[in-house]
């Protein structure tokens, strides 16, 4: 079973990684609308997730932490792959429920 901590520590990591590579990604985005912008819109989405990361202690509960994670990133979700980015982490919070 993964920990608050290893998780925590994965939305930070997956957010450090997708600001990264958001040119990348926003270049793969030609449908439905080539508008080169699912890379940004997915970092500040996730990067959402990430700030709200920092304030959680080590020993957060793993549904306290999804949930944290899924709240901060529907607030903070930018387009369409952002909000499903954030329908994504919904989804993993219903699981631990």
């Amino acid at each position: 079973m993964i920990t608050g901590k290893q998780l925590r520590d994965a939305v930070i990591s997956g957010a450090n990684s997708i600001l990264k590579n958001r040119k990348f990604v926003d270049d793969l985005n030609i449908f439905p609308v080539p508008d080169g912008d699912t890379g940004t819109n997915m970092s500040m989405t996730i990067g959402a997730g990430s700030d709200a990361m920092q304030a959680l202690a080590d020993n957060e509960t793993t549904a306290k932490v999804a949930k944290t994670a899924a709240s901060a990133m529907l607030r903070g979700a930018r387009g369409n792959s952002g909000v499903i980015l954030s329908l994504l982490f919904r989804g993993f919070l219903k699981g631990l429920e």
